[in-house]
C-alpha cells in the first residue's frame, strides 16, 4: 500500500483552531471523523495533527479496490493507528472498523474524513455511533488568518477571495481556481450524489443562489426561471448543502404575537465562490454590486459559525423576521439567553442601524449587553442598546 505524507507550507504557519479539540477527543474516543468541504484542508489538518499514523487515500483507485475487496487486509496492512481520508468511498469499510475497535480499545485509533457531509454522516451513524466524535471543518476563518503575513487589508478583500487555503498558499487568482473549482464539483461530486441530466442547468442554478444570498428560500420561483419544478430544486438544493457549497439560516420560532417569516434564508459556505459565481472580480466591482451587502452579512454569519465550529461547539444560529416589520440578521439561541447580531456593511455608525435591536428588545427581553451591532469600520464600543463591533473583532462575541 502507499504512504505518503502531504503538507502545505502555508497551513504550517496557520495554526487551525479544530486541532487541539481533535487531539483532545483522540485521548477519549476510539474513532475521530472530520467532514467539510473539498480543499478546506481536512487531509492537512488530520496528518499534522497524527504525523505517526499511517495514511491512505481512498480517492485512490487501487486503495479504494483494496478498502473495498479485503477490507480486513486492507486495515490489518495500516496497522495499529491511521488516518483513512475520503472513507464515503467505502462505506462498509465502517463496520470493520466497529469491530476493530470494539475488540481492541485503543483511543485515537482511527482518524477518518469525507467530503460529501450526507453520505458519511450516514455511514458513520449506521456503524459507528457511540464510537466516533465528528468535527467539521470549513476553510480558513479570519481568526486563523488575521494575524498571519496572509492578512488582507480590508473586508472587501476576504468577501472577494474567500478562504480556502490552497488560494492563499500558491497564490492563486481567486476566480479563476474558484470556477474550476466549480466545475470540478459539478463533473464529478455532482455525479456522485445525484443523477443530473442538465448540467447547464444546475450551472444557472448555482448563479441563481448566488444571486440570492441572503433572501428567502422560493423554491417555486427559482425553479421558473430555469423550468424545472421545485421538487427538483428542493433536491438540487439539498445536494447544495450536503456538498458544503450553501447552508440555511432558519427562522427563529417564537412570534412574540407577532405574525413571523418561516421560511429559511440562504447562505455560502464561502463568499469568494459566490463571488465567482457572480462574476464579481476585483474590489471596485464589489463595491458597486447590488450584493454587497448580502455578501457582508453571510461573511460575517459564515465567521461566527467557524468560531464556534473550531471549538467544536454547535451553534442554536437562526435570524428572525416579522412579516413587514423588523429584522434580526443573526440570532443566537445561547439557552438561558439570546444574542441579536444586526450586521451592516457601512464604516461608518448610523444611529439607525440599531432600530432593530431596539424593537426585538422590547420583545424579546433581550438584553442590550447579549446584543450585537457588527458593521464594516474598525471600532468596539459599548453602546446603551448593543456592543458596536468592527468586522476585525468577531471574537468578541462570546461563544
Amino acid at each position: 500500500m502507499q504512504i505518503r505524507i502531504t503538507t502545505s507550507n502555508l497551513q504550517k504557519m496557520i495554526n487551525r483552531l479544530l486541532a487541539a479539540k481533535i487531539t483532545e477527543a483522540a485521548k477519549k474516543m476510539p474513532v475521530i471523523a472530520v467532514t467539510g468541504p473539498r480543499q478546506s484542508g481536512k487531509s492537512t489538518l488530520v496528518q499534522q495533527t497524527f504525523p505517526a499514523y499511517r495514511y491512505a487515500n481512498l480517492e485512490d483507485l487501487e486503495q479504494r479496490k483494496f478498502a473495498k475487496e479485503d477490507p480486513k487486509g486492507f486495515l490489518f496492512n495500516l496497522g495499529e493507528r491511521a488516518i483513512i481520508d475520503e472513507v464515503q468511498h467505502a462505506p462498509d469499510l465502517l463496520s470493520y472498523i466497529q469491530v476493530t475497535v470494539d475488540r481492541e480499545k485503543i483511543p485515537g485509533q482511527f482518524v477518518i474524513s469525507g467530503s460529501q457531509n450526507l453520505l458519511l454522516m450516514e455511514s458513520v451513524s449506521q456503524s459507528l455511533a457511540g464510537r466516533v466524535a465528528i468535527f467539521n471543518l470549513l476553510p480558513f476563518s479570519l481568526e486563523e488568518i488575521k494575524e498571519t503575513a496572509f492578512a488582507l487589508t480590508n473586508y472587501e478583500d476576504y468577501i472577494l477571495k474567500g478562504f480556502y487555503p490552497r488560494i492563499y498558499d500558491l497564490g492563486l487568482d481567486p476566480t479563476s481556481w474558484l470556477l474550476d473549482y466549480i466545475q470540478t464539483y459539478v463533473e464529478r461530486d455532482l455525479r456522485q450524489i445525484l443523477n443530473v441530466s442538465d448540467l447547464g442547468a444546475f450551472q444557472q442554478f448555482l448563479e441563481i443562489c448566488a444571486g440570492r444570498i441572503g433572501q428567502l428560500v422560493n423554491l417555486s420561483d427559482m425553479g421558473s426561471l430555469i423550468g424545472i419544478s421545485h421538487h427538483t430544486i428542493k433536491k438540487w438544493l439539498s445536494v447544495l448543502q450536503t456538498s458544503f457549497i450553501v447552508h440555511l439560516l432558519r427562522p427563529y420560532h417564537r412570534n412574540y404575537n407577532k405574525r413571523i417569516v418561516k421560511t429559511p434564508k440562504l447562505y455560502f459556505y464561502d463568499t469568494g465562490l459566490a463571488c465567482a459565481l457572480m462574476s464579481i472580480r476585483s474590489v471596485d466591482g464589489l463595491n458597486r454590486h447590488f450584493a454587497k451587502g448580502a455578501l457582508f452579512e453571510n461573511f460575517v454569519i459564515n465567521e461566527i459559525l467557524k468560531n464556534h465550529l473550531n471549538r467544536n461547539l454547535r451553534p442554536r444560529a437562526y435570524f428572525w423576521q416579522a412579516a413587514g416589520a423588523s429584522e434580526i440578521d443573526l440570532l443566537l439561541d445561547r439557552g438561558h439567553h439570546l444574542s441579536p447580531i444586526e450586521i451592516k456593511s457601512a464604516r461608518t455608525i448610523n444611529t439607525h442601524f440599531f432600530k432593530s435591536l431596539k424593537y426585538f428588545q422590547t420583545l424579546s427581553g433581550a438584553l442590550p449587553e447579549d446584543s450585537f451591532l457588527v458593521y464594516g469600520g474598525e471600532e468596539v464600543q459599548r453602546r446603551n442598546l448593543a456592543w458596536v463591533l468592527g468586522w476585525r473583532n468577531l471574537g468578541e462575541i462570546a461563544l
